[in-house]
């Protein structure tokens, strides 16, 4: 119990507290904003799971994550792939994608699930050079199939730099994974491409059909790409959201206009089906400004950097292999949430960590958060 204490990494633990905090405020205004009441109480639900969720984070924080792992790690890879199969085949549609088994959403248990078995097995699967990293492409693949045709293409975006760093870092065939890199870059700056030439401005219609057609995206998808490229072309259509996005940014100026008085967000001008979850960044800044922006960059570094930091001191591979893919994950969906937000990235659906509602992805990350305390907690004298 004094290692627990004494390794306990308070830094990291206090700023996820601090943006619980924040979340629950920033759900709170954003609810408040929409007409429906049951969208009032929604901090409530938030509050509520958190406090769940730090019984989850201490009780994993406690255990030795290499028990968990020895006993867990096949059980829950196997039960993710059952569960994103089951809702598939019985999830309920909103918006046109399948993502909600009754009250819970399987591709972020998902996430976590696929973490652990890649922590637990990375080593074994490095022993067998190209083909393990043929296995590892597999045991990856299938779940992100399913997760795709949900479909949650904002989920795979951020699970793909997670596992590709920690094979990196279990050194599965390394020489292989520079050559995804250099596909993924060409590939997305192909399809990009593309959706520039059958999207600008004068293209006849035949034209544009025949390019989008090579494209592997979904229409609704090419027209994200449309409004990343091109931001002023349809601003009352399909690039609405993301002008409004920036306006409730650039509104906060300097030092926001206050907690529950962003006027963009209240006067509906930001859509309140996303302002909740997807651009709850928006909400936050509008209200806090760049005072408030900035300091929840902050927190997010000192939740992130740490977690990055017990990987790198781990005495243990699997230790590090799992810290180090928990801290990626949380980093690529701080980045590409906020970056979406401002139109640096194309829109897709991702929420931000403890800010955003949603009580799976928010149990989710407290339960990872949980397991790299334990690689903290737990870490050996010499390298296993």
């Amino acid at each position: 119990m004094a290692r627990y204490f004494k390794n306990f990494n308070y830094l990291m633990f206090f700023a996820m507290v601090a943006l619980i905090a924040i979340g629950t405020v920033s759900i709170w205004s954003a609810g408040n904003a929409r007409s429906e009441a049951v969208f009032h109480g929604m901090w409530k639900q938030t509050l509520s799971t958190a406090l769940f969720g730090l019984v989850v984070y201490f009780v994993l924080s406690a255990l030795d994550y290499r028990r968990l792992l020895d006993f867990g790690s096949v059980a829950a890879y196997g039960t993710a792939l059952v569960l994103l199969v089951a809702v598939l085949a019985f999830g309920s549609e909103i918006y046109g994608g399948k993502r909600w088994l009754w009250f819970f959403q399987p591709s972020e248990i998902s996430k976590l699930c696929i973490i652990m078995f890649l922590a637990d097995y990375g080593r074994k699967l490095r022993d067998f050079g190209f083909w393990g990293f043929m296995l590892t492409g597999l045991i990856v693949g299938v779940p992100l199939l399913l997760i795709l045709a949900e479909p949650d293409l904002g989920t795979a975006l951020t699970l793909v730099p997670a596992v590709l760093m920690m094979m990196f870092a279990l050194r599965i065939w390394r020489k292989g994974l520079l050559v995804i890199l250099a596909i993924m870059a060409l590939g997305g700056s192909a399809i990009m491409g593309a959706v520039y030439e059958a999207e600008k401005p004068g293209v006849a219609a035949e034209t544009r059909a025949a390019i989008l057609k090579w494209v592997p995206l979904k229409p609704h998808q090419v027209k994200r790409v449309k409004v990343f490229l091109f931001p002023e072309e349809d601003i009352l259509g399909a690039g609405y959201n993301l002008r409004q996005a920036k306006i409730s940014i650039g509104s906060g100026g300097f030092s926001g206009k206050g907690i529950g008085k962003g006027e963009t967000n209240h006067l509906k001008y930001l859509p309140q089906a996303i302002s909740m979850n997807d651009f709850i960044f928006c909400v936050y800044a509008e209200e806090t400004g760049f005072v408030g922006s900035l300091a929840l960059l902050a927190l997010f570094g000192m939740l992130v950097i740490p977690g990055a930091w017990t990987a790198f001191t781990s005495n243990d591979e699997r230790g590090e292999a799992l810290a180090l893919g928990v801290s990626v994950l949380v980093f690529a969906h701080v980045y590409i949430n906020i970056a979406m937000s401002i139109g640096l990235v194309p829109i897709t659906g991702l929420p931000l960590p403890f800010i955003s509602s949603g009580r799976t992805f928010l149990l989710t990350v407290m339960a990872a958060l949980g397991m790299v305390q334990s690689v903290a907690t737990h870490r050996e004298a010499t390298r296993q």
